[in-house]
């Protein structure tokens, strides 16, 4: 596995210096092409072609070095070849030279304020989504986060853990929408959850607090329908001797439990209304309770996860991989996920996917602090 990654690394270099090196292989085909062939065919009429690709990807220096390479071209090809109609042609490589340093000149100040906003987007995930240590006493808990696009580090996902005196917390949620309407709103609620799970003795009094919470925000920055940024969320209770969990589902996908070998739902007996939602459905909160035993592996994921598709538009089945998954560590367990999920869907997200593995440990273990997450 490692070297087949380096492997994929090396070519992926390999790609990226032709396509740096592509102008002067175009140049230099062409000029190849105009001294080999007849002067009807006039290849050279195509160099101006060199600097306009070189603005796509490099400084304005280098596009400029480029032209002038092609004009000192030109005029020496119009040496060999008196009829080819160098002037003109000439006279197109300059025009396309100043050109494409002017185009090059704008992308790289576009990439600075795109760099910008992606540090932005960097500070914002460490707001949303802080470090968490990956022990909490005998609990053990990894997270695992992958933005749909490319390009951001963030979306509309977003988890929690705490330690309390009442236990450990954890929330899990989705706020629906993607972009910075729904960072705001998981920034809310994560906000939310990190003072209530503190003061408040049950997962109920919390869940009221985030629809607060969630209400008071969307009030204050309203979208084009009140109905356009609900969240999903699931909170979890887990007391320090372990033995049982409680959890609270907000219209969440329901966790998954594997236990020795065998893997279990735990579907809300009465599910609660969605954030944003209590006002026109009723604020009716009900918490289940699960055995939780030493060895057991929990499994709380967005609907990302479940809703990943594969060339077949089939949905990936969670709760059957989980059943092969041998039990170990929730590192293990979300490396798995991770790779097994961008394998499914070919590296293609639709949506941003989130997840927490919890494990109860038979005995302690040494704390080291950190949290690694799966890459």
């Amino acid at each position: 596995m490692i070297t087949s990654g380096r492997l994929s690394l090396r070519r992926r270099r390999v790609r990226g210096r032709l396509t740096l090196l592509s102008p002067v292989i175009l140049t230099v085909l062409i000029a190849g092409l105009a001294y080999a062939t007849p002067p009807e065919l006039a290849f050279s009429r195509l160099l101006p072609a060199a600097p306009a690709l070189a603005a796509a990807m490099w400084p304005v220096l280098p596009t400029v070095l480029l032209g002038t390479a092609g004009l000192l071209l030109m005029i020496g090809l119009g040496i060999v070849f008196p009829d080819l109609g160098t002037w003109w042609t000439a006279a197109g490589i300059i025009a396309v030279t100043v050109a494409a340093a002017y185009g090059s000149h704008v992308r790289l100040q576009r990439e600075q304020t795109l760099l910008q906003v992606r540090l932005v987007a960097d500070a914002a995930q460490q707001v949303v989504l802080s470090p968490m240590p990956r022990r909490f006493g005998g609990i053990e808990i990894e997270a695992l986060y992958l933005a749909a696009a490319a390009e951001a580090s963030i979306g509309g996902d977003f988890y929690e853990v705490v330690d309390t005196k009442y236990g450990v917390r954890l929330l899990i949620g989705d706020v629906r929408g993607k972009g910075l309407p729904a960072v705001g709103t998981a920034a809310a609620l994560v906000n939310s959850f990190r003072e209530a799970a503190y003061d408040e003795a049950d997962l109920v009094n919390i869940a009221r607090r985030l629809e607060a919470s969630s209400t008071r925000y969307n009030a204050a920055f309203p979208s084009e329908g009140m109905m356009e940024r609900f969240a999903t969320a699931l909170l979890a209770e887990i007391p320090h001797g372990g033995g049982r969990i409680g959890i609270l589902n907000c219209g969440h996908p329901p966790p998954l439990l594997l236990n020795r070998g065998e893997v279990r739902t735990l579907e809300p007996t009465d599910p609660a209304p969605l954030l944003n939602l209590a006002e026109l459905i009723g604020d009716h909160y009900s918490i289940d309770a699960f055995d939780f035993a030493p060895g057991d592996l929990l499994l709380l994921y967005t609907d990302g996860v479940a809703e990943a598709r594969d060339l077949d538009g089939q949905f990936f089945p969670v709760a059957a991989w989980l059943r092969q998954q041998r039990p170990g560590r929730p590192v293990e367990l979300l490396s798995a996920l991770h790779h097994d999920l961008l394998h499914y869907s070919r590296g293609r997200l639709d949506d941003d996917i989130a997840a927490l593995a919890v494990r109860l440990c038979a005995a302690p273990e040494p704390l080291d602090g950190r949290r690694d997450r799966p890459a």
